[in-house]
């Protein structure tokens, strides 16, 4: 029994070896492979019979040892669709099984991966080199993330739509070291009120609804130390009401008669006064800090297109102010319309945010990439192109949101290489011969002793 179990117990340690040859082998290929968690051996007796007086012979089994945990070097590369994940978690994906475009047929089943080097397919999908489809969040209307429902990340949005202006807004200084208008009318403006005097005047590029750019030019007069006027005119308006567009401003004085009485300080505004044509300006009662606004409407064949003019707020000096000066000094004027645009790239952000780029300088999020955490990431089952599937051993998949709940960081334009050493690997290569060779000693031993064992009878 001895030597038949020595001999038996060698042979399990050639298996053992052979296995662990095997895992070594597989490291050493994919020392390149991005994303590859290496396999390390445990092997592990198994007794035939053992006891204070009496030992017999056993055998050894090699079993895998995962290092899904083991963080591989993040490295740095030109593609900006890639992603590494520092820290724990992993990247969901699917697969797919057939179709193309937007009926491509994906694998129930869910999968994950560090491998992290992802690209746009023709389709508008991100997919790894692998061939797996990467997995996020739909941005709803709202801008937040739709956190119930994962699905595959695809890029179709290559237009941004127009959007026309329907804000301005304008921080100035309109100079009190200058004249006032000579004539000014009683019930201004019956007619179209243009003096002789030269106004000062901004001039903003807004858009319509289909984008087209158009001009609006802001003209002002003084009409006394504490009041300006408006003159409002877009070019290419339809509407061209009788009169114009006017609207006087005010500064310093009070603001709201109270009680509290509220008064605004010297070059602040405090009132506006609506006097043809103009919209929106701030009912009473008004206090400190309110935001100083009037509107108007234009149309360029397309409709009626409402524009808010802010100018700041009530009584602070945020805005459109009316200090010591002989210049009209415009501190800031812009707007919130968009043309046209075409798309011109896609990134991703450091939180996951998955955003398209387009040549109007416009910037849409359609997706969120989350991270998916396991409580024991080393007993999931992997699979081909470095993915790897849930079991009951690993525990349920937590979705969430990156570097929180335990999760690592998002490195965008980086791929995580490898955990492989290729020195460590060698090490267990020489071990590996070495524990062979000595079992095939053995074996060669015990059959020597078996073949005696047969020959005494002769």
């Amino acid at each position: 029994m001895s030597l038949l179990g020595s001999m038996t117990t060698a042979i399990s340690g050639l298996t053992a070896q052979a296995r662990a040859l095997g895992h070594v082998s597989d490291n050493v290929a994919n020392s390149q492979t991005v994303g590859f968690k290496r396999v390390d051996t445990n092997f592990t007796s198994w007794l035939t019979r053992s006891t204070l007086r009496l030992h017999l012979p056993g055998s050894v089994e090699a079993r895998p040892d995962y290092t899904n945990t083991v963080q591989g070097t993040i490295e740095q590369v030109e593609n900006p669709l890639a992603m590494a994940i520092a820290g724990q978690g992993f990247f969901s994906v699917a697969q797919a099984r057939g179709g193309q475009g937007g009926d491509v047929l994906f694998d129930e089943r869910q999968f994950f991966t560090r491998a992290g080097d992802f690209a746009m397919d023709r389709d508008g999908y991100m997919v790894n080199g692998s061939g797996y489809y990467l997995e996020g969040w739909r941005m709803l209307p709202n801008g937040e993330p739709d956190r119930t429902n994962l699905a595959p990340i695809r890029i179709s949005e290559l237009v941004f739509n127009p959007v026309p202006t329907s804000r301005i807004d304008l921080a100035a200084n309109v100079p009190f070291n200058v004249s006032s208008v000579a004539a000014v009318p009683t019930v201004p403006p019956a007619t179209s009120w243009a003096p002789a005097e030269t106004p000062v005047s901004s001039v903003i590029q807004i858009y319509d609804a289909l984008g087209n750019q158009r001009q609006v030019t802001l003209d002002w007069w003084k009409l006394d130390d504490d009041t300006w006027r408006l003159r409002i005119e877009p070019a290419g308006d339809t509407l061209t009401p009788g009169g114009g567009r006017f609207v006087d401003v005010n500064f310093g004085g009070v603001i709201s008669a109270g009680p509290p009485a509220v008064t605004a300080p010297p070059g602040t505004i405090s009132s506006i006064t609506p006097l043809a044509n103009i919209t929106g300006a701030v009912p009473p009662p008004i206090t400190s800090g309110d935001p100083a606004f009037l509107g108007f409407t234009a149309d360029y064949g397309f409709g009626p297109q409402a524009v808010q003019l802010r100018l700041g707020g009530y009584g602070v000096p945020t805005g459109l102010t009316n200090y010591a000066g002989t210049e009209y000094g415009v501190r800031d004027l812009s707007q919130d319309g968009v043309p046209l645009g075409a798309y011109s790239g896609v990134t991703v952000r450091e939180n996951g945010d998955v955003a398209v780029n387009y040549d109007n300088g416009q910037t849409r999020i359609v997706a969120r990439v989350p991270i998916v955490a396991f409580n024991d990431p080393d007993k999931l089952q992997r699979m081909d192109g470095q993915a790897f599937m849930r079991t009951v051993e690993s525990g349920e998949a937590r979705v969430t949101d990156v570097a929180s709940n335990g999760v690592g960081k998002l490195v965008t334009g980086s791929v995580e290489r490898s955990n492989v050493d290729i020195a460590a690997e060698f090490s267990k290569l020489i071990l590996a011969q070495r524990a062979y060779t000595a079992n095939t000693r053995i074996v060669t031993a015990s059959d020597e002793m078996l073949q005696d064992t047969i020959n005494m009878r002769r």
